[in-house]
């Protein structure tokens, strides 16, 4: 079990790292909010995962659930006001 932990820990580290490649190489607002927002909410979701695993008691992966479903929600809602600033200014 800890070796799955372990390995969806990388994982999401791995996606962590490939959105923040994509923040630093795409070139305007859209494509960066777009490959930051995806790899970020699934890398957190692996993070969760591992640390679920990791943890071994049903009442912290709950909590874990909880917010990772939190993060889902500002980070979706940050994403569309970003965006939204980002076509309103010239």
């Amino acid at each position: 079990m800890q070796l799955l932990a372990g390995l969806a820990l990388v994982v999401g580290a791995a996606f962590f790292l490939a959105g923040t490649v994509g923040l630093l190489r795409f070139p305007d607002t859209h494509s960066r909010l777009h490959a930051l927002t995806k790899a970020d909410t699934l890398g957190l979701g692996f993070i969760v995962l591992g640390a679920a695993l990791a943890a071994g008691s049903p009442a912290v992966a709950l909590k874990l659930l909880i917010i990772w479903g939190l993060a889902l929600v500002a980070s979706s809602t940050v994403c569309y006001l970003i965006a939204r600033l980002a076509k309103r200014t010239p």
